[in-house]
């Protein structure tokens, strides 16, 4: 498999061209099950499994895990930075240095998996609740230099979860049969 397809398994996301509300309770579905989703796919994985890269110099399936945990709260918080305030600049991380803190060895995958789901539900809480004008407020990504939708930013976080579902199911794949 070419490298692109170990680092994109889904392909690069791509964001919406135009507002198509249609969308959004898709995308909502998408964060409500994933937590669930993810949990039934690692439920029987061995620590091996759980410390084996979906490709050479990739992370771990418990790295993804808890880069799951730390990219989802911070997009929680930027969405309630951009529903309160008016275009704010965000913060950006470094995720590869977050990802090797001592937490994501640690911490319990199970237990980061709980985490996600608690989180999970309380942004669906927040997501379900806004209107369509909501989804068109923004805020500024430093990385990016442009404003960015809750709108765009929902469509990349329903991508992020496939993304790295598909990275775990990668290490499935290189088990010997």
């Amino acid at each position: 498999m070419s490298d692109a397809k170990l680092r994109f398994p889904v392909g690069r996301f791509e964001p919406p061209k135009e507002f198509n509300p249609e969308m959004i309770p898709i995308w909502i579905g998408t964060i409500r099950n994933f937590p669930e989703t993810l949990e039934q796919t690692i439920q029987s994985y061995s620590p091996k499994m759980l410390d084996t890269p979906y490709r050479k110099d990739g992370w771990t399936v418990r790295q993804v895990v808890h880069h799951l945990g730390d990219s989802h709260l911070n997009s929680l918080v930027r969405f309630k930075l951009a529903l309160t305030e008016e275009e704010p600049v965000i913060k950006a991380y470094l995720e590869d240095k977050w990802v090797r803190l001592p937490d994501g060895n640690c911490f319990p995958v199970h237990s980061a998996i709980s985490f996600l789901g608690v989180l999970h539900a309380r942004w669906v809480c927040l997501l379900e609740g806004m209107s369509e004008n909501d989804f068109k407020r923004s805020f500024m990504h430093p990385e990016h230099g442009r404003l960015v939708s809750l709108y765009e930013a929902l469509a990349l976080y329903a991508w992020h979860c496939n993304h790295h579902l598909a990275h775990i199911l990668l290490v499935e794949q290189q088990l010997p049969e």
